[in-house]
């Protein structure tokens, strides 16, 4: 059993952490599309990460981290996200910039480091785009939140966490003000356009389910 897992080992524990795989069985093909490689390549690895013990995986069902594969998993996480908050807090990036560069420096940061950051960001539970952070031990948080696509008229939502993938839809959205703790009142919906009528900080906005897509929170209680 590996007592530290490579970079590419590292993607795929998170991955499949993010699509579930602490709870169930994640399909290859989802973890494909999250990480953007071929079927094949995804294959290969999830019988490597098994022989390794990272992963419990049936093929024609899918993989599910072990006990080991979520710690590993969540050590990465919780590195990426500090990693995310350093640098839109301290350094000032845009929170549509950080991703990318968490990806690069999730794998090179010591723990020495990696306690320094989070001492200095105050311990944080959130990250820039309202994703949890694992705690130092591994602890992590379970919410139940809801695409705000599938909300209705006469209904609030507060925005808990947004998708952090699209460097230009997340500057769209901060344009409109839909980030991390936003309400959002849903006034009107036009099924056979797609068409949300919602009401964001005393303004009116008319936009389409795709550009709700990614957008996630919870039922705000009149």
């Amino acid at each position: 059993m590996p007592d530290q897992s490579s970079s590419a080992v590292q993607d795929y524990l998170k991955a499949i952490h993010v699509l579930g795989g602490a709870e169930r069985r994640v399909k290859p093909v989802d973890i494909a599309e999250r990480l953007q490689v071929r079927a094949p390549s995804v294959t290969g690895m999830l019988k490597r990460l098994a022989d390794a013990d990272w992963i419990d995986y049936e093929p024609g069902y899918g993989a599910r981290l072990t006990p080991q594969g979520i710690a590993e998993a969540r050590r990465v996480i919780r590195r990426h996200r500090l990693v995310e908050l350093f640098l839109t807090r301290v350094l000032g990036l845009d929170w549509s910039e950080v991703d990318a560069e968490a990806e690069a420096l999730e794998h090179a940061i010591s723990p020495r480091l990696e306690q320094a950051i989070a001492a200095h960001l105050g311990e944080p539970l959130e990250d820039p785009h309202g994703h949890l952070i694992p705690t130092a031990e591994g602890a992590m948080a379970s919410r139940n939140l809801r695409k705000l696509s599938e909300f209705h008229p006469d209904q609030k939502a507060l925005i808990r966490e947004v998708q952090d993938d699209n460097p230009e839809r997340l500057r769209h959205w901060q344009t409109l003000g839909l980030v991390p703790g936003t309400i959002v009142t849903f006034l009107r919906y036009q099924p056979l356009d797609g068409l949300f009528e919602i009401e964001v900080r005393g303004q009116r906005l008319t936009v389409g389910s795709e550009g709700l897509d990614g957008l996630l929170g919870d039922l705000v209680a009149e």
